[in-house]
């Protein structure tokens, strides 16, 4: 299951997160997400569990809980769509 995790504190890191995770049950992996040209992180990450139950007890034990000092949202990821605005083209 992929799980959405945002208001991370920009000192948060990967084993972090995968840490806080893993006491649920088994991390496949925890990446947050980074600004491509500066490399800081964007304050969310997504963590992937191939077990349900164990996704689904992180997500109820972890949203709203507190993660270097921030309240963490925790809750199932959406599937990416490219819904997103586009730009008119310039001539």
């Amino acid at each position: 299951m992929n799980i959405y995790v945002g208001n991370l504190s920009y000192r948060v890191t990967d084993d972090e997160l995968r840490n806080a995770f893993a006491a649920f049950g088994q991390v496949e992996s925890a990446k947050i997400i980074t600004d491509k040209f500066s490399s800081q992180s964007k304050g969310f990450a997504f963590v992937e569990m191939p077990i349900q139950a164990e996704a689904e007890k992180a997500i109820k034990e972890l949203n709203g809980s507190m993660l270097s000092g921030r309240n963490i949202t925790v809750n199932v990821a959406r599937p990416k769509t490219d819904d997103r605005p586009r730009r008119p083209k310039r001539f």
